[in-house]
C-alpha cells in the first residue's frame, strides 16, 4: 500500500462523515448565504472548531472577492489551500542526547501505551537502540501490556511493581539506559485526569526525576491524544502544556474516528506541532505527520 493510499484509507471516516457532505454542497450552483451557512455548520461538525472555522470561512469569502468566484465548486480548491495553511509540517525530531528521553503523557485511554512501542518499533528500524519504561504503576494492566509489547518487538522494558512510585521507575529506567549505552527511552506515564491537581503534580515529579537521572532529560514532552475525543481534548492538552512544557503531540485513533478536523484547531489554537499520527493497529501504522497527505486524506471526497 502507497503512503497516501494509507493516509486516505486512515481518514476515511472524516472524509466521508463531513467533507463528503461539503462535496455535496459545493457543487454547480451559485455561491449563496446558505452556502456559507451549511459550509460553516459542517466544518464546525467535523470538529475544526469555531475561531478555525472563522478564520477559514473569512479567507474563502476574501478569496471570493479578489478572485471573482461565483460558482459552489470553485471555492473547493480554496478550501483545500486554506485547510492546508493551517497545518505546520512537523520539525525534524532529533535526538540527540546519550540517552534520549521521550516522555508520553496524556488522559486515561489515549493510546500512551501502544504510542509507546510504536515509537520503540520506529526508532528501532532507525537503527537506535530503544528501552521502555513503564511509568504507568497505577494500571497492572499498563506494566503488563508494554512487556508484552516489549517481547513482541525484542525492546527491554524496565518496569516497577503496581503501585510502585512512577518516578523510580522512570530514575532506573534512564540510569539502566546510561549504563547500557541505550539511545532512545520511551517513558510510558499513567493516564491523567487534567482537571486532578494532584495527579499533574505527580507528573510533573516525573519530569523532575528525569532531570535529575541526566541533566536536560526529559528531551521531549510528547501529548498522545485521542482523535475519536474531538474538541474536547482541546483543554486537556492546554493544562499538560501548562504542567509539562510539551514538545510534540501525537494524534491517535484517526482510523476509528470521524473527527480528524480536529488536527486544524490542535495546530491554531495550541501551536504544538503534530508529530506523530495513528492510522491503525500495528507497528508500523505509527506515521510521521504529513500535512498534505492529511488533507488530501480528509479530502478525498471533494475530488
Amino acid at each position: 500500500m502507497s503512503i497516501l493510499q494509507k493516509w486516505k484509507d486512515g481518514l476515511a471516516r472524516t472524509s466521508k462523515r463531513t467533507f463528503g457532505q461539503i462535496a455535496n454542497i459545493l457543487g454547480a450552483t451559485e455561491i449563496t448565504d446558505d452556502i456559507w451557512d451549511d459550509l460553516e455548520a459542517l466544518l464546525i461538525q467535523a470538529d475544526l472548531g469555531i475561531e478555525t472555522v472563522d478564520a477559514v470561512l473569512d479567507a474563502l469569502e476574501a478569496r471570493v472577492d479578489s478572485e471573482g468566484l461565483t460558482k459552489a465548486y470553485e471555492l473547493r480548491e480554496g478550501l483545500r489551500q486554506e485547510l492546508r495553511k493551517l497545518l505546520q509540517a512537523p520539525p525534524p525530531i532529533e535526538l540527540n542526547s546519550a540517552p534520549a528521553v521521550v516522555l508520553l503523557v496524556g488522559v486515561n485511554g489515549s493510546g500512551k501505551t501502544t504510542s509507546a512501542a510504536k515509537l520503540g518499533a520506529r526508532f528501532r528500524e532507525q537503527g537506535k537502540s530503544v528501552l521502555l519504561a513503564a511509568a504507568d504503576t497505577f494500571r497492572a494492566a499498563a506494566i503488563e501490556q508494554l512487556q508484552t509489547w516489549g517481547e513482541r518487538l525484542g525492546l527491554p522494558v524496565i518496569a516497577g511493581q503496581p503501585g510502585a512510585d512512577p518516578g523510580a521507575v522512570t530514575y532506573d529506567a534512564v540510569q539502566s539506559a546510561l549504563a547500557r549505552g541505550i539511545d532512545v527511552v520511551v517513558v510510558d506515564t499513567a493516564g491523567r485526569l487534567h482537571t486532578r491537581y494532584n495527579l499533574m503534580q505527580e507528573l510533573q515529579k516525573v519530569h523532575r526525576v528525569a532531570g535529575k537521572a541526566l541533566p536536560g532529560a526529559p528531551h521531549a514532552v510528547w501529548l498522545v491524544m485521542d482523535a475519536t475525543t474531538g474538541q474536547n481534548a482541546l483543554q486537556q492538552a492546554k493544562a499538560f502544556r501548562e504542567a509539562v512544557r510539551v514538545t510534540g503531540i501525537i494524534l491517535t485513533k484517526l482510523d476509528s474516528s470521524a473527527r480528524g478536523g480536529m488536527a486544524f484547531a490542535i495546530q491554531r489554537e495550541l501551536g504544538i506541532p503534530i508529530l506523530f499520527a495513528g492510522l491503525g493497529e500495528k507497528p508500523q501504522d505509527l506515521e510521521p505527520f504529513d500535512p498534505d497527505a492529511f488533507v488530501d486524506g480528509i479530502l478525498a471526497e471533494l475530488e
